[in-house]
């Protein structure tokens, strides 16, 4: 099974162009929390769900206006990679490395 926790360097390509993050992955079984933080702040994961090396869950957010974002991402060997859907703003990708 892949190892999904750590700290990932990420981009995300957004309508207001690339935003660098850091996504924090941490387990419990088939379940995870974490924090997707960048320059605009700090999201929470919430409904965080780990089926191998396959991550769902959803992030509160607030700034430039309150939506709930849905999130998907696939961890294999060190990377990241998935899709984040911003309701009206479509679907946004999201890509990283795992740090050390």
């Amino acid at each position: 099974m892949t190892k999904v926790d750590g700290a990932y360097d990420c981009i995300t390509k957004t309508p207001m162009g690339e935003q660098p993050s850091v996504f924090t992955i941490v387990t419990d079984g088939a379940r995870f929390n974490g924090t997707n933080a960048g320059p605009l702040g700090s999201l929470d994961v919430k409904d965080g769900k780990v089926d191998g090396n396959r991550l769902s869950w959803t992030m509160e957010m607030t700034m430039p206006m309150p939506m709930t974002l849905k999130c998907e991402a696939v961890v294999n060997e060190g990377t990241i990679t998935g899709t984040i859907d911003a309701g009206a703003f479509g679907t946004l990708t999201m890509s990283g490395t795992r740090r050390g």
